[in-house]
């Protein structure tokens, strides 16, 4: 039986800085807890002032190494950070592969950096199912920027576009990034390029194909465009990370500036709402089938007694009443 807690005095701690508090609520998150949608409603009228930033690329790019300079660079800045740091999940026991992130260590310590890992619990998309809510207690918490790293998938990540306000796709020389970044589709997730590890032979040519593939797209939102900018890093060396956060905040300013900013947060509370929907759903459906109705319209379609459009139309109908 889960424990009760003390919300107001939770999120009034978390919103005075206390990391423990803010790590306590994204566990409440995580776990589902009884008193989640108290925790929401406690949370909501503080939120909707960070910026997200959303960080994905291929496996091996390094996007720890660029989460770590990234905080770094807006430390520098005087803003608050928090990191939503996607991993893989165990098989056995469920929890984050990777735990805390080791290239983040160096900002352990600093009162005004808070990193959480979360395991994706078998959820594609590179996101963990709690990401939407776990992003909710950080901006509550009053952290300026957010940055979410994803699992690292390939292909399979681009549930992060739906999240963020801004999206970095990070590439890097001699991984046959070119013909993976058209295969994947970043062109059209992408807000901002960057290149790692610039200083390795072939990052000329990565640089050269993703400028022909932008200048084959240009993004328009009414009436202005936004040409994707490409910025080289190296990210194990600290070098390029005031360059990303310049091109971060020209992105952040061109979204106020066109409406899109508040269509791209409208787009993610409709995401949110519709994922809680769907959870609930889920429930009272795994209730049905503790009480066999599921079953029992199983075996009809077995027996040809009922098509199994009509057997969905009749759980439905339980599901109703």
């Amino acid at each position: 039986m889960a424990v009760a807690v003390d919300v107001a005095d939770l999120v009034e701690r978390a919103r005075d800085g206390q990391q423990r508090a803010v790590a306590r609520l994204i566990s409440l998150v995580e776990d589902a807890h009884p008193q989640l949608r108290e925790v929401a409603a406690a949370l909501t009228p503080h939120t909707g002032n960070a910026q997200v930033v959303g960080l994905t690329g291929p496996p091996g790019v390094g996007k720890s190494t660029s989460t770590s300079m990234l905080i770094s660079a807006l430390r520098a800045e005087g803003k608050r950070v928090g990191v939503l740091a996607i991993d893989p999940s165990s098989p056995f026991s469920g929890g984050a592969l990777l735990g805390d992130r080791i290239r983040m260590t160096e900002h352990a310590v600093d009162p005004g950096v808070f990193i959480r890992s979360m395991a994706t619990r078998g959820h594609l998309g590179g996101l963990a199912w709690a990401t939407p809510q776990a992003l909710r207690v950080l901006d509550a918490a009053g952290f300026d920027v957010v940055l979410v790293e994803t699992v690292g998938v390939g292909q399979s990540e681009v549930d992060v576009v739906r999240l963020a306000d801004t999206t970095v796709v990070l590439l890097a020389p001699g991984m046959g990034d070119g013909i993976q970044a058209a295969k994947a589709g970043v062109l059209e997730i992408a807000d901002v390029f960057v290149v790692n590890k610039a200083d390795r032979d072939g990052a000329d040519t990565t640089v050269r194909e993703l400028k022909q593939m932008i200048s084959l797209a240009r993004r328009e939102v009414r009436g202005h465009s936004w040409r994707q900018p490409i910025v080289r890093t190296v990210a194990a060396k600290g070098e390029g990370g005031g360059q990303v956060i310049e091109a971060l905040a020209e992105h952040h300013r061109w979204l106020e500036a066109n409406g899109e900013l508040r269509r791209r947060r409208a787009a993610r509370a409709a995401g949110e709402v519709e994922a809680i929907a769907m959870q609930s759903l889920r429930a009272e459906l795994v209730d049905l089938r503790g009480g066999q109705r599921l079953a029992e319209l199983a075996e009809g379609v077995v027996d040809r007694r009922v098509d199994p459009f009509a057997a969905a139309g009749q759980l439905i109908e339980s599901l109703r009443s």
